[in-house]
C-alpha cells in the first residue's frame, strides 16, 4: 500500500461524523452529516433511510462529496475531501456487516426494510495538512 494510501485511510479509520453532499432534482448540493465507515480498499459506507432525501438524491445522480477527518476544531489538520460515486445497496450481507447496535435507535434491526447502506466508490481524495493537497486517484 503506498504511503498516501495508508494516510487516507489512518484518517478514514477514525470514528467521527463526516459530511455528505448530493445533488438534487435542480442540481443544488445538498449537505448531511453521517457517521461512515472505510474498508481498506477505500470504499466508505454509511446507513440510511430508504425513503431518505439523500437516498433519493443518490438513486437519480450517484455523485457525491465528502468532507472529513476533523474531530474537532482542535483537531483541523489533515483533512479530507473526497470525491465518489455513490449507491444504495440493500444486499443483507452489506447490511450485517454495516449493522452496529447504536443503529437500533432508527431501526428495527438490520433486516429492517427501511434500512439501507449508502456506498461510496472514492475516484478522487485530497488530503490537506497545509496550503496545497496531496491528491490520490483511483
Amino acid at each position: 500500500m503506498d504511503a498516501l494510501k495508508s494516510k487516507i485511510l489512518a484518517i478514514l479509520k477514525q470514528p467521527g461524523l463526516a459530511a455528505l453532499a448530493t445533488i438534487d432534482a435542480n442540481g443544488k448540493p445538498w449537505v448531511r452529516y453521517v457517521i461512515v465507515a472505510t474498508a481498506s480498499d477505500m470504499t466508505i459506507r454509511c446507513a440510511t433511510f430508504m425513503q431518505s432525501r439523500k437516498a433519493q438524491h443518490i438513486k437519480a445522480n450517484p455523485e457525491v462529496h465528502i468532507a472529513a477527518g476533523v474531530p474537532d476544531m482542535a483537531s483541523h489538520n489533515n483533512y479530507l475531501q473526497i470525491q465518489g460515486k455513490a449507491e444504495i445497496v440493500t444486499d443483507q450481507a452489506e447490511k450485517n456487516a454495516l449493522w452496529d447496535e447504536s443503529l437500533r435507535e432508527y431501526f428495527n434491526g438490520p433486516e429492517d426494510p427501511n434500512y439501507g447502506i449508502v456506498v461510496i466508490k472514492p475516484y478522487r481524495i485530497e488530503l490537506w495538512n497545509g496550503i496545497q493537497p496531496e491528491v490520490w486517484e483511483a
